[in-house]
């Protein structure tokens, strides 16, 4: 493959392999290769049963293929079966349109909620396999040090909700965001504080058309003091780019007790429709106004991400034509 002219994991300008940003944050400060000891094993039977194995030591959530991996001398590499794993790896997926930019489309995703949104996100960047094909790294944020893990629950699990009491659905279609924003009330005793978090993730998502936020992508973890808070951001990605026409993963969308009123047209989620949303999730007027002004003002860093993205040229004009139309639709208060 070509070597980068951008960091794969912060999209800065002018660097080869990943920046010391990179570095620091993805893999303290240690010198790694963005290049990967291995073929895809979308492409090659090796590999292919070498992330078998791999899969069947570490099954991690998710219906993408996930791999774990650590650091050998410094080098990421297939986590041993006697080896707790501090990294996540996802190769393209297969069967899903524009699967060749799913990767670019998740690192650019994170990388603008957290550079210009400034919102917790895990960190995470691409790699490549020596066949040149894209995956997308993520470091795990459950693992504590070395050896300890913080203890992490998914809305799913709070809620009490599974596929044997809700049907295989159940990630979409049981609850409202205002009812998961009632689970961050219950659960977390600085409520005020995480679901101004979770209020910021959801403007986000619309914004940037990420139809799967679901119950499982949307977790709390344990904090030093023993109480909780909301987990950084993870799998955050344009899913239209991908075919997924959805607006909101939850089916029951942001309200408990839908009002038609609140959407313009009774079907389309506006600026205005988000505003009554944050009033009814328990944040102040002049919190709920600020954020919407932030999120709808124009960042002229979002341009230059995308522009450095490793997606293509084509599919940057595509994810940057959806977001100035979220944007527009953010702007609008008149119902």
């Amino acid at each position: 493959m070509e070597k980068p002219t951008h960091c794969p994991s912060t999209l800065a300008a002018e660097f080869d392999t990943y920046s010391p940003v990179a570095l620091k944050h993805l893999f303290d400060k240690q010198k790694i290769s963005h290049i990967l000891p291995y073929n895809s094993p979308n492409k090659d039977e090796v590999s292919a049963k070498l992330f078998a194995e791999n899969l069947k030591q570490f099954a991690l959530p998710g219906t993408q293929f996930k791999y774990s991996l650590n650091i050998e001398n410094n080098i990421l590499t297939l986590t041993p079966p006697s080896k707790k794993g501090h990294y996540i790896l996802k190769p393209i997926p297969k069967e899903i349109q524009n699967s060749l930019e799913y990767a670019a489309n998740e690192n650019l995703t994170m990388q603008i909620a957290r550079q210009v949104f400034k919102i917790e996100t895990v960190v995470n960047g691409l790699c490549f396999f020596k066949d040149g094909e894209p995956a997308y790294l993520t470091k795990r944020f459950d693992i504590a040090g070395k050896e300890n893990k913080h203890r992490t629950d998914d809305f799913a699990t709070l809620a009490g909700i599974s596929p044997l009491n809700s049907g295989n659905n159940y990630k979409y279609e049981q609850l409202s965001y205002e009812e998961a924003a009632l689970l961050i009330k219950e659960f977390v005793p600085a409520w005020r504080v995480e679901i101004l978090k979770f209020y910021r993730l959801l403007l986000f998502n619309f914004l940037f058309s990420n139809g799967n936020l679901h119950l499982k992508k949307l977790s709390l973890m344990d904090t030093p003091d023993g109480d909780f808070r909301l987990a950084p951001a993870y799998g955050l990605i344009n899913t239209r780019i991908h075919g997924n026409e959805v607006e909101f993963a939850l089916e029951k969308g942001l309200f408990k007790d839908t009002d038609r009123k609140l959407f313009k047209g009774g079907a389309w989620a506006i600026g205005a429709t988000f505003r009554a949303f944050g009033l009814k999730i328990g944040l102040q007027e002049k919190v709920v106004d600020k954020e919407l002004h932030f999120f709808r003002s124009w960042h002229t860093a979002i341009e230059e991400l995308v522009n450095n993205s490793f997606l293509s040229e084509s599919i940057k004009k595509v994810y940057f034509a959806q977001y100035r139309l979220r944007r527009r639709r953010l702007i609008d208060m008149e119902l």
